[in-house]
């Protein structure tokens, strides 16, 4: 890839969208209300090039080849003074430090944003982009090279997108399935909502399409060896075919801990599909299709906009005794800053181990029009979304009394909704503190403690990730209190 290459693509974008702003303006048309869109880009690594170790499970996971592409799909909304992009990677997560870079490369050839999010699928049988699942537990597996090309890659489709956008309409559809998704977690709770946005021409020929599941892209499985975007791919597929256009698919809430169901759909041969079986992947990925299929035939129209973005970097705290190892040995690459016990306040940089610490993240609202966005920089536990927490609280967990976090669909102000996980970062599982337990006796009579806390930053990720949207969305109250007056 040659990024001077990619920098003359997105200037002649850009030109190309100017000239069409231009030729608008010439018939004395009002302008558009929304425009919307769409670009792509192939960032599958090359395993016969470079090595490539896959993520999750555990170490030394290499690829031997590719089954089907990864990409940065991205889409661009633009109200006539705002332009919002939203990026999905097929992808284990994509890091805060570079969606930074993402941000910064658009400014820099050029491209206006009010607000860039980059959320990854959570994929399981991509590349590492974390460092976690390289060819030994002291080893990195982050080939650098390779993402900054991404990074430069969305930055192209970024210019790409904006260089197509069109008017548009939209309309917001939801579905439920609970069958579709296992919780492997106690106690059993699950988001079971899908949810989709479609775009139009203002014809009605299809523009765009969203859909949000709630599921870890793992049907492959920890033997698997081929690069896939596991049952994304699918999902995608069918639903391009049956809407006839680009679509883009985003993770909601999918901690706690969500999984494709083994054993419930049938292969062709009528046998029960099970995980590190692409027919698994590929059936899955088909049912989720359906599932937005049903959600996009009962959708009703949906305003996006004015557009509005408000997001807050935060220092959050990190605990988690294995992530600040892995920080101290250089297999995590992130600055920790010492905690000061207020996520807006960031102490200096520093690499003791005996100090409290925390991490820079963000965690935004976005408000476009009648869609409330919730952006959550990991993998959100569903009572989160829904409320439906265990009561009485369940005997042993660690912190019985603290306080029962704001379920996100009180917190934002509106019933159309997405909750997007992995968003602008990966800091693992966001769990209700009042479910955190990690320490003898253990809760449901266990012997030991369940899987979840072992890939969290800590006890205090979900109070403080709950308080800073509330937080932000006050700030949009009140940034609308003039203009609804």
């Amino acid at each position: 890839m040659n990024p001077r290459w990619n920098h003359l693509v997105i200037r002649a974008a850009l030109a190309a969208a100017a000239a069409t702003g231009a030729a608008a303006q010439a018939t004395d048309d009002p302008p558009p209300t929304l425009k919307v869109g769409f670009a792509k880009q192939d960032i599958t690594p090359d395993p016969t090039q470079r090595d490539v170790w896959l993520a999750g499970y555990g170490q030394n996971r290499k690829a031997k080849g590719i089954h089907d592409p990864l990409f940065a799909r991205v889409l661009t909304l633009h109200d006539g003074q705002r332009r919002i992009g939203l990026v999905s990677v097929d992808l284990i997560g994509f890091m805060y430090p570079d969606t930074k870079q993402v941000r910064a490369q658009a400014a820099k050839v050029g491209l206006e944003f009010e607000y860039i999010l980059v959320a990854a699928t959570h994929n399981h049988e991509g590349p590492d982009t974390m460092g976690l699942w390289g060819p030994s537990p002291v080893r990195s597996g982050v080939d650098r090279p390779w993402l900054d090309g991404v990074i430069v890659q969305i930055v192209q489709a970024l210019g790409e997108a904006v260089a197509a956008e069109a008017p548009a309409v939209a309309r917001y559809g939801t579905a439920r399935s609970e069958e579709l998704l296992h919780d492997s977690r106690l106690p059993i709770v699950k988001d079971d909502v899908l949810r989709t946005v479609r775009w139009f021409h203002p014809d009605g020929r299809p523009l765009a399409g969203l859909v949000q599941w709630n599921c870890h892209p793992e049907n492959m499985g920890s033997k698997n060896q081929q690069i896939t975007a596991d049952f994304c791919w699918a999902t995608v597929r069918d639903l391009e075919t049956a809407w006839e256009c680009p679509v883009v698919y985003v993770t909601g809430a999918l901690g706690g801990l969500m999984s494709a169901p083994e054993g419930l759909l049938k292969g062709r041969a009528g046998h029960p599909l099970r995980e590190g079986d692409f027919e698994f992947a590929e059936v899955y990925g088909a049912a989720v299709a359906d599932l937005a299929k049903r959600a996009d035939a009962q959708a009703q129209p949906l305003t996006l906009t004015p557009l509005a973005a408000f997001a807050k970097p935060i220092a959050l705290p990190l605990s988690n005794p294995t992530y600040k190892l892995l920080k101290a040995v250089g297999v995590l690459k992130r600055d920790a800053f010492e905690d000061t016990g207020d996520p807006y306040r960031f102490g200096p940089v520093t690499i003791r181990g005996d100090l409290k610490v925390a991490v820079e993240t963000e965690v935004a609202y976005l408000r476009l029009g009648e869609l409330h966005v919730a952006a959550i920089p990991g993998e959100l536990y569903p009572e989160l979304v829904n409320g439906r927490y265990q009561e009485p609280v369940e005997p042993n967990v660690d912190f019985p009394d603290a306080p029962l976090e704001e379920p996100l669909l009180k917190l934002l102000p509106g019933d159309k909704v997405l909750i997007l996980g992995l968003a602008n970062d990966e800091i693992g599982y966001i769990i209700p503190k009042r479910q955190w337990d990690d320490k003898a006796p253990f809760a449901y009579g266990r012997d030991k403690n369940q899987y979840g806390e072992i890939n969290s930053v800590g006890p205090e990720a979900a109070p403080v990730i709950h308080r800073v949207l509330a937080d932000r969305i006050a700030e949009a109250r009140a940034a609308s209190q003039p203009a609804d007056r």
